[in-house]
């Protein structure tokens, strides 16, 4: 009963630690580490672009080697630090880890990074686009102003379930070690997890299997993500619009946010989500804001109860 108390406090303190104050420095973000890792080791697995014909069987392994290696490096200093932390008063040990869980969680920065879209926006074009490409690795120079708008919309509900949703899933499930393996994946994805080219270097085969474990690990906190957003049961035109993107996931929170706003949400050449919507105005990117705000708090409230449910 104290473990869960502990746990269930320990993820309330964390999501006020984050609306408080934001994130840590970055020589103290374990999730800056963690990129610093999976950055050294992609430069050793994934081949050079330009090769005659890119090799698949050597990238792979390595790629799910170098995986394997720091996601055991990761939860294995986290079950040691959730250990560690265990031994103190129960107060002191739901301090303790909810400053260790604060890192894993973002939803203040990601909130604050697209309201600035918006706000650049209103000063001109070019300083929307240049502030959106601080969220996105696409290419926003030729974008319009509703195209960056859908762009920052996109972002904000993808990472509301990367960066909010499924650490506190894998949290609740599996502990500091279960949330820190979670941001391994999801990091190791957006770092590897391309088909083709991308920094000079081919991620097709050395990113797969990162890539895949992302998929499996954010399958379920995808679609709850996606009812936090669109509401408790799942619309035939939600599951409609989200099978509309490569991705078996990221279209689920995308897609609930497009309906929700009656905005159009797209990429072009790959997905439209909403058709029929308008395209997003001012006035949006604020409502996505917010309607991600309310998402959190609601989602802070079940996994609370469903930490002292589990453990008690």
């Amino acid at each position: 009963m104290t473990a869960a108390v502990a746990m269930a406090a320990a993820l309330l303190l964390a999501l006020w630690i984050d609306h408080a104050f934001g994130e840590p420095p970055a020589r103290w973000h374990p999730v800056v580490w963690m990129g610093r890792y999976l950055g050294a080791a992609g430069r050793r697995i994934a081949p050079l672009a330009g090769t005659a014909e890119a090799p698949r069987a050597k990238p792979f392994i390595g790629g799910a080697l170098a995986w394997c290696v720091g996601a055991g490096v990761v939860v294995l200093v986290a079950y040691l630090l959730q250990r560690l932390v265990a031994q103190s008063w129960p107060v002191v040990a739901a301090l303790l880890l909810g400053l260790l869980l604060k890192p894993l969680l973002a939803w203040r920065m990601l909130r604050d990074e697209v309201l600035a879209v918006e706000a650049a926006l209103a000063e001109s074009l070019d300083a929307g686009r240049a502030q959106l490409a601080r969220l996105v690795s696409r290419d926003v120079s030729a974008l319009s102003a509703a195209e960056v708008r859908e762009s920052a919309i996109e972002s904000l509900a993808e990472n509301l379930n990367d960066s909010v949703v499924a650490p506190i899933f894998w949290f609740v499930l599996g502990g500091l070690p279960g949330a820190a393996l979670y941001r391994f994946a999801n990091t190791a994805d957006a770092m590897w997890g391309y088909r083709g080219e991308r920094g000079g270097r081919i991620w097709e085969w050395a990113g797969k299997w990162a890539a895949h474990a992302d998929d499996f690990l954010s399958w379920v906190p995808a679609r709850l993500t996606a009812l936090l957003l669109h509401g408790p049961w799942p619309s035939a035109a939600l599951r409609r619009e989200a099978s509309r993107t490569p991705s078996p996931n990221s279209g689920w929170p995308m897609a609930a946010m497009a309906l929700r706003l009656g905005v159009r949400l797209g990429k072009p050449g790959v997905y439209v989500l909403n058709a029929e919507g308008r395209a997003p105005e001012p006035a949006d990117l604020p409502q996505a804001a917010r309607r991600g705000g309310r998402a959190v708090r609601v989602m802070a409230v079940l996994a609370a109860v469903a930490a002292l449910a589990i453990r008690c």
